[in-house]
């Protein structure tokens, strides 16, 4: 066969170029036009800010559908509406895609499926997180059953990829029906306010159906799952803050779960101590102050990333350094319910721990918690099988675990948060703990009732029991006696302490029974 050409070696390249430049404009000018009106942006361009400069490779770029339905075969669009290959975030190797809005709404085919098949494979193979931009109007109905079973196949690698290696997804757009329960399978869902929507049915099929007028902020918006279902764990103001959002997320966990999360130097000092943690918890055990101060003060450089800001506040978690380990928060908020457990609560804390667990990342857990929240409501809305998850997933955990009781640890709350008793690693105490079955108050009602009936000064006679009561029992050193508590250290130290614990538990190795996998009461 004859050599090509210079001619004949121009028209291909030409050609490949044309077909390039078809690809990289989507569904067209017109449509990328709008949609930089709407002040959103295309999806290679969310790609290129995610990620490095100039680290992008493309994948299946000129893939296109199959479809020969309803005219369909006459509406191929290269790259069929999701971008998709790998970059480098912090020099770090991610896979990812975008769903492109400008081509069929961004709905899934078949094709579509396999390009973010292909990629999951690949993430799983080189044990390196997927990251997702989603923006999808769902299932392409064109295709039937096709679209259907490219979900499951989304699905089915969401699965088998979780505890494995870590994925983001972010909502750009509207999500709807198929496109939201991949998303749900991943380790955290970030959301945009006013651009991005999730729902299962929309506004106008509630209407239709239940008779129902709800708008699709009210139904779907950041701030909805944000506060009230629980599903978004973190909400931006933007696109461009979203996209610097997940890259600060990244930087905490490790690529997959055979590694150990990314070292940060600090120049902050390990032995840092802090004055103003002296008081910060008040002598009155029944006055609340925020646990995040004490968060802040003893996490490196003051910074820490707080997870599911807006949702069960009354329990916080988190990513912070100590002295440039990278490690998960857990702490009650006396701000909030005085601390108390829930079920939103409970379940919140409960997959953070086991993300925690699954990627290596060490726990510090601070304690002040009087116990679950009691009430008819929390029973019918199932505390018992909720709090039984954060049980569970402590229990379960066998990452290095730091416990840190600032103030009280009654009944079996205290019992559920890290203690020592289900394999908490360092259990320390500030000197105002108080650890018992119950507050002195309720306590004295229970173990003297008699007597106080008997008393000629009820009120005096229970102000004596109280106290002798507080004095036995709601504090530190009984635990400590026990070797429950490890130390009983000054508040001012607890930078310091932490630190030491992590890095003597450092090479920590603790494994499970061997099975197939633990029942969690769901």
């Amino acid at each position: 066969m004859a050599d090509k050409t210079p001619q004949e070696l121009e028209r291909l390249r030409n050609r490949l170029a044309e077909l390039e430049k078809q690809a990289e404009l989507g569904g067209g000018r017109e449509r990328i036009d709008k949609l930089h009106a709407e002040g959103k942006a295309t999806a290679r361009e969310r790609l290129e800010r995610l990620l490095d400069p100039g680290t992008f490779i493309e994948l299946d770029k000129l893939k296109t559908h199959r479809c020969s339905d309803f005219g369909m075969e006459s509406k191929k669009i290269l790259s069929d509406g999701v971008i998709t290959g790998y970059g480098r975030i912090d020099d770090r190797q991610v896979f990812v895609f975008a769903q492109d809005f400008t081509v069929f709404g961004g709905s899934l085919s078949g094709a579509h499926s396999e390009k973010i098949c292909k990629i999951m494979d690949l993430a799983m193979d080189n044990g390196a997180p997927i990251i997702g931009l989603n923006d999808s109007g769902g299932a392409r109905i064109q295709e039937g059953v096709m679209s259907l079973a490219g979900y499951a196949d989304i699905f089915l690698r969401n699965t088998l990829a979780s505890g494995v290696v870590p994925q983001i997804s972010v909502i750009m757009g509207p999500c709807a029906g198929g496109a939201v329960y991949s998303p749900a399978i991943t380790d955290f869902i970030l959301m945009v306010q006013k651009k991005s929507y999730m729902f299962i049915t929309g506004p106008d099929v509630i209407k239709a159906v239940t008779h129902e007028e709800v708008t699709k902020e009210e139904l779907g918006g950041a701030m909805t799952h944000a506060t009230k279902s629980g599903v978004a764990h973190l909400v931006a103001s933007d696109e461009d803050h979203v996209l610097l959002m997940v890259r600060e997320l990244f930087g905490f966990m490790p690529s997959n779960n055979m590694e150990d999360p990314p070292l940060r130097l600090t120049s902050d000092p390990q032995d840092r101590r802090e004055d103003a943690l002296k008081t910060i918890v008040p002598l009155n055990p029944n006055k609340p102050y925020d646990i995040k101060e004490i968060i802040r003060y003893v996490v490196d450089d003051g910074y820490f990333f707080e997870i599911h800001e807006h949702y069960a506040p009354n329990i916080v978690v988190g990513f912070a350094r100590f002295g440039g380990l990278a490690a998960g928060i857990v702490a009650n908020q006396p701000a909030h319910l005085a601390g108390c457990l829930d079920t939103h609560s409970s379940k919140k804390a409960a997959r953070f721990i086991r993300f925690c667990d699954a990627f290596n990342i060490p726990l510090v857990t601070f304690v002040d918690v009087p116990g679950f929240l009691p009430g008819t409501e929390q029973e019918f809305s199932g505390i018992i099988k909720d709090g039984a998850k954060l049980l569970f997933a402590y229990a379960e955990s066998t990452v290095p675990k730091v416990t840190i009781i600032t103030r009280k640890a009654y009944g079996g709350a205290y019992d559920v948060m890290a203690s020592k008793h289900i394999r908490g690693d360092v259990n320390l105490a500030y000197p105002t703990a108080e650890i018992a079955v119950m507050g002195p108050d309720g306590a004295v009602n229970i173990i003297f009732r008699n007597e106080l009936l008997r008393a000629s000064d009820p009120d005096r006679k229970k102000e004596e029991l109280v106290a002798n009561y507080r004095n036995t029992f709601a504090n530190p050193y009984k635990a400590a006696e026990l070797g429950y508590i490890d130390a009983v250290i000054y508040p001012e130290d607890t930078r310091r302490h932490i630190i030491q614990s992590l890095r003597m538990l450092q090479n920590k190795r603790q494994k499970n029974p061997p099975k197939k996998h633990g029942n969690i009461p769901l």
